[in-house]
């Protein structure tokens, strides 16, 4: 379960904490929320890939982000339909151990986070306009892995539980045979 598959150098510089991975490949059970919106999905993540399968009432439904084509897939699988998008920031997963325009970082203390021993660390980044947003990052030892980040304020989160590191089939990141683009 612990193997990381890698094709490239993988380095970790704790004074940095930076991540440099070629081939990163996984699935989770991934728990975002903004404000009082909570959504819960498994993921299936290839290095500029990654397909959301919502776990949500209602329509059953997927996504595919194909941000090496910059290209967004929604599939709707009762009617066999997808509708494509642009890739836009909206879509990014925070994976990287560094975050965007991070000015700082201080170690908080270690928690247990899923049965992994995590480094907690509070994060200071710069938003436009001059301001900074702060966040706490989980981030787990075993597998020099973001299990979860939070937004100081509470206003948002994300996170990954049941992580397994290994291969994934090509299939998981393109478009299901049969399905064709919705209508405008």
């Amino acid at each position: 379960m612990k193997h990381l598959s890698l094709c490239g150098l993988m380095v970790v510089v704790s004074a940095g904490i930076s991540l440099s991975c070629e081939a990163l490949e996984f699935t989770a059970e991934r728990l975002s929320r903004t404000g009082q919106d909570v959504h819960h999905a498994r993921i299936f993540y290839r290095d500029h890939m990654w397909r959301l399968e919502y776990n949500e009432p209602g329509a059953v439904s997927a996504t595919i982000v194909r941000e090496d084509r910059n290209q967004v897939w929604h599939l709707i699988p009762s009617i066999h339909h997808f509708r494509t998008e642009s890739y836009g920031s909206d879509y990014a997963l925070h994976l990287r151990l560094r975050l965007d325009h991070e000015t700082s970082r201080e170690f908080i203390g270690t928690q247990t986070l899923d049965g992994h021993p995590t480094t907690l660390y509070e994060v200071v980044t710069a938003a436009p306009g001059g301001q900074h947003e702060t966040y706490y990052q989980w981030v787990a030892t075993d597998m020099k892995f973001p299990l979860k980040l939070v937004k100081k304020n509470g206003d948002w989160m994300v996170e990954y539980r049941d992580v397994k590191l290994g291969r994934l089939a090509d299939s998981f990141f393109q478009l299901p045979h049969r399905y064709v683009p919705m209508e405008p």
